[in-house]
């Protein structure tokens, strides 16, 4: 490539670029509201519960508090919980047994989503919590433990500036409509159906 050549690439280069940039600064600069944000991660791929725990992180890192309210699959110890329950401004509650196919008794899992559910609407009305995870909570209405009458207040009515995350498969319209950002992560291909089992530190 002669000088001339490379000369013209980067002149190009710095054109798109200073273009790109312009039309992010107007955008940022258009985005000054700050509110409590609801965020729904949905979808059959994996690393929606693992995202909200990324923001649990960035939550903690500036010294605000976190809460994780983790439904169904609450039975697992999983190495975020032990991770986080060492800082002080973190409140992680399982509030499952285990799927149903573990548990098989419907009132059992009731029972434990509804006292689960009493312990989030309390953070949920805390305005001293910066955000607020309800992972699995989208089984609850989708088996019907709980329903969106009952859901709904507690979110819409929690602290102005409070964030909540709501994670789970096959969301209800309703947390997608209510939501100010929907997350639908698709799954392509996963190693559980090549006979590859859980792993600590990937899975669990």
């Amino acid at each position: 490539m002669s000088e001339t050549d490379k000369e013209e690439i980067d002149r190009r280069h710095r054109a798109r670029t200073a273009k790109r940039k312009a039309v992010v600064d107007k955008r940022i600069a258009a985005a000054q509201e700050d509110k409590g944000l609801l965020l729904v991660l949905t979808g059959n791929g994996k690393g929606k519960s693992s995202s909200a725990f990324g923001m649990v992180a960035r939550t903690l890192g500036y010294g605000h508090k976190a809460a994780v309210f983790q439904f169904i699959k609450g039975k697992e110890e999983v190495g975020e919980r032990a991770f986080f329950a060492r800082d002080p401004n973190m409140r992680w509650e399982r509030c499952g047994e285990g799927f149903t196919w573990e548990t098989q008794n419907r009132d059992r899992d009731i029972a434990a989503a509804r006292a689960g559910w009493e312990k989030a609407k309390e953070a949920l009305a805390d305005p001293s919590i910066h955000l607020v995870v309800l992972d699995e909570l989208t089984y609850l209405i989708t088996y019907r433990y709980l329903s969106l009458e009952e859901i709904m207040p507690a979110i819409e009515a929690r602290p102005p500036m409070q964030h909540v995350v709501i994670t789970g498969r096959g969301a209800n319209d309703v947390f997608l409509e209510a939501a100010d950002t929907v997350s639908a992560i698709r799954d392509v291909k996963h190693a559980f159906r090549a006979g590859v089992r859980a792993q600590k530190g990937i899975d669990l």
